[in-house]
């Protein structure tokens, strides 16, 4: 059976994702100072303005205030490549609406001698992995991330010139039986100064493309889009306003698994929309890497107030040498699956979400401050155990 599965990403300058990495840069700052504070933040940007709402409980107030928060707002613009008339770092507007987390929520969540952490609300959350490729990602999502991450090192090192930070790209994979074979087609858009013709900036992009791909997955030139409208000069928050958690399907699996619908930048670690699909990652990471099965899919729901998961669902899709029951009754026993069991195993009281607020949640590098613990594969010698 053959097919052609698709998936995108988008670039730090995409208006969404500017807004993304505005309300992760504004956890990671309450978490720097106060590990187990309560925030979740909000971000909308549009021409000229920048406005950043949500709650937050800390017990220094003084953490919140606008001239310390503006600066490094205004830095990460600039980082971004923000530096045009419309919405640059410099002038665009920011405007702060903050309140405190509702106690009503703090009632059912907060931690006390007669109850556990509860859950920061309803849902439920998933995890996928497979062995399409090391990272034990997906493909499509996987090289999508990787052709406008490596444009984004070559734009940031100026090894190419005249190109903007708002940018797309889309890969459609073919796959026989199951294995993505080679590159249907790939598009990629992206902003560019006036004065760069559509020739000019192809002819930057393909060599991307061409070293991004595995060797021989290349589509035929007429089946490569670059800037199919023929011309993208006005971009990011002048072309489209950009809000926080639109890009729930590129921050995960790009479309190749289930998603429970929230979104994670934003969020501190006791909400589960967050922590549990990271949660959910991890452990379907390290089944697939025990060899027990090729692909698997994890979900965990909650329940506002409660301690432990609702539900425990493992999929292996019909090839694996573990049964699905013995796999659930694994994690019950030796993970733990509370709010507080998550966030203390892999180690989330840290302000270390910014940077997976540009090019996915998942398929990258754990890194000595703490960051993308979910990636690791420390589980696999006890799942051996129990094939």
């Amino acid at each position: 059976m053959s097919y052609i599965f698709t998936s995108e990403s988008v670039s730090p300058g995409h208006p969404d994702k500017t807004c993304d990495q505005v309300s992760d840069l504004l956890l990671d700052h309450v978490l720097s100072y106060e590990p187990h504070a309560r925030a979740a933040f909000e971000c909308l940007a549009t021409k000229n303005r920048l406005v950043i709402a949500g709650e937050a409980r800390v017990m220094d107030k003084s953490i919140l205030k606008h001239g310390i928060i503006e600066e490094k707002i205004r830095n990460l613009l600039k980082n971004i490549g923000h530096v045009y008339d419309g919405f640059h770092y410099r002038d665009v507007d920011l405007d702060f609406i903050f309140h405190e987390q509702s106690a009503d929520i703090a009632m059912g969540v907060d931690e006390t001698e007669s109850k556990d952490e509860g859950a920061g609300d309803q849902g439920l959350m998933f995890g996928f992995a497979c062995n399409e490729t090391a990272e034990l990602m997906p493909s499509a999502i996987y090289y999508a991330h990787k052709i406008l991450e490596n444009i984004w090192s070559d734009i940031k090192s100026s090894k190419i010139t005249g190109l903007g930070p708002d940018a797309k790209s889309q890969v459609s994979l073919k796959y026989v039986d199951g294995i993505p074979v080679g590159a249907e087609s790939v598009t990629v858009s992206i902003q560019h100064l006036d004065s760069i013709s559509l020739k000019e900036v192809r002819h930057m992009v393909l060599p991307v493309i061409e070293r991004t791909l595995p060797k021989g997955w290349m589509p035929k030139d007429d089946r490569i889009f670059v800037n199919p409208t023929g011309r993208f000069v006005i971009g990011g928050p002048v072309s489209d306003t950009g809000l926080t958690g639109r890009k729930i399907i590129v921050d995960t699996y790009g479309g190749s698994a289930p998603h429970g619908g929230g979104a994670f930048s934003g969020k501190d670690p006791t909400k589960a929309d967050r922590s549990a699909a990271y949660m959910a990652r991890y452990i379907a990471k390290n089944f697939v890497a025990s060899g027990v099965c090729t692909k698997c899919t994890i979900q965990l729901s909650y329940v506002i107030g409660r301690s432990e998961p609702t539900s425990i669902y493992v999929n292996f899709h019909g090839k694996s040498t573990l049964q699905e029951r013995v796999a659930e009754n694994f994690l019950k026993q030796h993970l733990p699956l509370t709010p507080k069991g998550i966030r203390t195993h892999l180690g989330l009281n840290r302000p270390i979400y910014l940077k997976t607020a540009s090019f996915g949640h998942f398929g990258r590098q754990p890194l000595e401050d703490g960051s993308f613990s979910w990636e690791k594969v420390d589980l696999v010698d006890k799942i051996k155990a129990i094939v």
